[in-house]
């Protein structure tokens, strides 16, 4: 598979008749059918003009349109997935940045991203669902001649996404056919998937974390991606007892409210038999991890990703020692630890966890203060500062932007989430920096409690002060029957105070 650098030939490697993509109550489309929906779906885009490196948003509710729409338009163009809850401003932005020759919308959705494209000037395709997972048609658009037709080369873009800018005018990300392919390898590899294996997928596909590791890593494979419209908790044990996925992935926040409603479903859990587990796009507390895999009897695979790498960039073996707290080995580009002058730092140093290698995006478009920050000597820099330790497993103190700065001492976020997380009374813990008018920052956590559990804020900070030196622990505990997430699932830290209304 190592060959194989565009979507064209990676559309190829599924068996004729066996199924590629699935979706509760929908025949299968097989790799054969998808194949010929890629095949289908370039020509006719083409024949609208649109072609490599042109670009084209997709805004389609979960489901296996939206995966096969992304497929199939990357197979010959730019993909440029935006998530279908924008409002209408929201959509204007992203594609007046964007520029996109057209987008696709499902026939008789009243998204205002029509309202948007319009106003803009750009062509609005819209979708037509067909009887099998995933087939399609699209209708609209202008008949023109594409400058570049056919099936996309190794250097084309394919998939075009925004960070996510919680501090800043979000970037935009551009990652080439081998950027993506190259992630979808590395995490057919760490997972050893085949052709036998089924990914429940739950996660957003506006999302680099869905599109990669579910969908695009399970057909790299051969294998299936049962298509769901998202993540539901209510849904999810239904589902896994009636598609009988080999494994699933998500983010920390969808493992914890699984984990949560497990024992209600042991029955199923049991009947399920999955091979395994994966948590990416945010750190996994350690007593999480082992709950998860006690409970469904499988190895959860903690990995490390972020849109800049195309996603994956470690993860813990499958077989051998998985870590709790640890996000593993590096699984598809190098990996070290840099600091602040660019020297690379040896095992057991904290720094600035830098990557490179053949997923990793050629920077930023359009910004070259960004790239110039965000590159050096060829490696990226990833903002997450870590340490990589004796035995090589990578180890995260947290995000640079998200250090709590309390009087010039440094808090990592994610060392006093592991100790809250670690009481039995906790469900869910996110650290987060109030503003303090002597120190700079305080040190403050939300606290989700385990169904029927009581905890008071002093037991808990006297239980964190056992572990923790006095400066780390939360001045300010506030519990919470949730606590708020981005779109993608993510917690969101940063301004988290002032969310709440929180002052010291």
């Amino acid at each position: 598979m190592s060959a194989i650098s565009n979507l064209g030939e990676l559309l190829q490697r599924g068996a004729a008749a066996a199924p590629a993509l699935r979706a509760p109550g929908r025949p299968a489309l097989t790799h054969e059918g998808l194949r010929a929906l890629a095949a289908g779906t370039v020509a006719a885009l083409n024949a609208k003009g649109i072609g490599r490196g042109d670009r084209v948003a997709i805004v389609l509710p979960n489901g296996p349109e939206m995966a096969a729409a992304f497929l199939c338009v990357a197979a010959g163009a730019s993909t440029a997935p935006l998530n279908p809850s924008y409002k209408g401003d929201e959509f204007t932005f992203y594609l007046d940045d964007l520029k996109p020759k057209a987008i696709i919308v499902q026939q008789a959705d009243a998204t205002p991203a029509r309202a948007s494209a319009e106003a803009l000037g750009i062509p609005v395709l819209e979708l037509i669902p067909g009887e099998a997972a995933g087939s399609f048609t699209l209708q609209g658009g202008t008949p023109g001649t594409a400058s570049k037709p056919g099936m996309a080369e190794a250097d084309d873009e394919a998939l075009v996404l925004h960070t996510s800018g919680t501090t800043a005018r979000p970037k935009i990300v551009p990652l080439s056919q081998r950027n993506i392919t190259a992630s979808a390898r590395h995490i057919g590899t760490a997972l050893e998937l085949s052709e036998s294996d089924c990914c429940l997928n739950i996660m957003p596909l506006f999302h680099i974390h869905g599109l990669i590791a579910a969908v695009l890593s399970s057909v790299a494979a051969g294998g299936a991606v049962c298509c769901t419209g998202g993540f539901d908790a209510l849904k999810f044990f239904r589902l896994l007892d009636e598609e009988r996925p080999t494994w699933y992935t998500a983010v920390p926040t969808m493992h914890q409210t699984i984990l949560s409603r497990a024992d209600r479903n042991a029955e199923i859990i049991q009947r399920a038999k999955l091979r395994l587990i994966r948590s990416s796009s945010a750190s996994l507390p350690g007593p999480v991890m082992e709950a998860m895999e006690a409970t469904f009897g499988c190895p959860l695979v903690e990995s490390y990703g972020m849109t800049e790498a195309a996603h994956q960039m470690a993860s813990n073996p499958l077989r051998g020692k998985r870590k709790p707290g640890a996000v593993g080995l590096p699984a598809g580009p190098e990996v070290r630890i840099m600091s602040d002058e660019g020297e690379f730092l040896p095992q057991g140093e904290v720094g600035e966890v830098v990557i490179r290698g053949p997923n990793v995006t050629a920077g930023y478009e359009a910004n070259p203060e960004a790239n110039a920050k965000a590159f050096t000597n060829g490696w990226f820099r990833t903002g997450d500062q870590g340490m990589l330790d004796a035995d090589g497993y990578l180890q995260l103190t947290g995000r640079l932007k998200e250090l709590i700065n309390r009087g010039g001492e440094k808090v990592s976020p994610l060392e006093v989430d592991g100790v809250l997380s670690a009481h039995s009374a906790v469900a869910q813990a996110l650290t987060f920096a109030i503003p303090h008018s002597k120190l700079g920052e305080e040190v403050g956590a939300a606290v989700v409690l385990r169904e029927g559990a009581e905890l008071t804020e002093r037991e808990l900070r006297d239980f964190a002060a056992k572990y923790l030196a006095d400066f780390k622990v939360p001045r300010k505990v506030v519990f919470l029957p949730e606590i708020p997430k981005g779109a993608t699932g993510k917690l969101m830290r940063i301004g988290l105070a002032e969310k709440l209304g929180i002052s010291l």
